[in-house]
């Protein structure tokens, strides 16, 4: 069996799919608009030597597997792969290559990972969110290139899930429109002021100082971040109004605050700090304050948080865990806050990766000159997967709005929302 029929077999042989190895075989359907071409022996040791799906990212990540096409399109059609590569597929490889001499050599070593996976670490759940491991971990994710998040964010440099509110709207409209519906959400009125923790480049920051006339502070760990939302803000004449510093969200000791936004902090958290972390924000508000949690979530908590051995975990986010919906409501519910309204924006943040996919496809020459090949490598798979976990409800998008009830139990809340069309 040839090593393109191989990952035939691996795909199924309906996929519309045509695969191309470096020794010249071919399988697949000539000519179809997905080709993946096997460059290296090597890639048929990241895929029995790895854990499930990950030795075929490795391979890609590296360059011994070239996906020709639209990424979203190949991973749709390939979802057999894209899950657990089961032992009886191993089998298959092994079949396949024992009598290929240079095919068996390529087996028999075991490859370190490609230098763009952050290493694996069994550290238990409850050690692994120390603010020293936490600014390792954002700094791995965050600290690429601000360019590179430029190309591929768009102007908004907003790296969250967008609100479309029309259905041809665009990437940036739906950008702005999040952020109005964060700030109508939490009530935003001039002369207020807002802690934004988790901040990124300063989006909601800047939004609610520029068109709210709201003093706000935002906090990132990510000191590119902030370097690049400080300049932000001094180029839009906005200085008298918002902050963006590098530091810990624990370390901030303000408090008063008529508000708290955190839009894509809770998934770096870690499910045994939830109650701490709300408890804190609890802390920051005013009574009658609203905070917005905007997080990533999952469709239930039957399985683990995260895989820890997975693409995500190693490559993406590490130490990242999700939570249900529900779970998040009831710890934010438990920290003292009365729970007022939530939704999913699931299908949004589909769209909203899709955006981000064709702009890093549309300048990935200047990608890769500013980030290297793996990097961008690794983007564009991670990218074009997630979103196809959106659209299939594999994970999830919720906005979860609570209001620090006061003494006298008045929540200064309107009696319908008052936020949106």
């Amino acid at each position: 069996m040839t090593l393109a029929r191989v990952f035939e077999q691996l795909a199924g042989a309906e996929a519309p799919v045509e695969f191309a190895a470096y020794d010249g075989s071919r399988a697949g359907v000539s000519g179809a608009d997905i080709r993946f071409d096997v460059r290296s022996p090597y890639a048929v040791s990241y895929l029995v030597h790895s854990p499930g799906a990950l030795g075929l990212a490795r391979a890609y990540v590296s360059g011994m597997i070239d996906v020709s096409g639209d990424m979203y399109t190949a991973l749709s059609t390939m979802q057999q792969v894209l899950g657990d590569v089961t032992a009886r597929d191993k089998g298959r490889i092994l079949g396949a290559v024992l009598g290929d001499p240079l095919l068996r050599g390529a087996l028999s070593r075991r490859l370190d990972p490609p230098p763009q996976e952050a290493p694996f670490s069994r550290v238990p759940t409850w050690l692994r969110h120390s603010k020293r491991r936490d600014a390792k971990a954002i700094s791995h994710h965050y600290d690429v290139s601000n360019a590179f998040y430029e190309m591929v964010l768009g102007p908004s440099m907003a790296y969250t899930c967008a609100c479309y509110p029309e259905e041809n709207s665009t990437l940036e409209e739906a950008q702005y429109y999040k952020h109005d519906l964060v700030a109508g959400k939490i009530g935003l009125k001039p002369g207020m002021r807002l802690l934004d923790v988790g901040c990124g480049w300063g989006g909601m920051v800047m939004h609610a100082a520029e068109h709210y006339g709201v003093k706000a502070l935002g906090v990132t760990l990510s000191k590119q971040q902030a370097e690049w939302a400080q300049k932000a803000i001094a180029d839009r004449g906005l200085s008298e109004l918002a902050e963006v510093r590098h530091m810990d969200y624990r370390d901030v000791t303000e408090t008063g605050f008529d508000a708290v936004s955190s839009i894509g902090l809770t998934e770096h958290i870690g499910k045994g700090n939830l109650p701490a972390y709300f408890s804190f924000l609890y802390g920051k508000l005013k009574p009658g304050g609203r905070m917005l949690n905007h997080t990533i979530t999952r469709p239930d908590n039957l399985a683990p948080a995260m895989k820890q051995n997975g693409f995500i975990n190693r490559y993406v986010f590490p130490d990242g865990e999700l939570e249900g919906p529900g779970y998040i409501q009831s710890q934010m519910n438990d920290a003292g806050f009365e729970i007022r309204h939530q939704e999913s924006l699931r299908e949004h943040y589909a769209r909203t990766l899709l955006g981000w996919c064709r702009n890093l496809d549309e300048n990935w020459d200047e990608a890769v000159a500013e980030v290297g090949d793996g990097i961008a490598r690794v983007w564009r798979v991670y990218m074009a997967g997630s979103a196809l976990g959106f659209e299939q409800n594999w994970i999830q998008l919720h906005q979860t709005l609570g209001v620090k009830v006061g003494d006298d139990g008045l929540s200064h809340m309107p009696l319908r929302p008052d936020w949106g069309p």
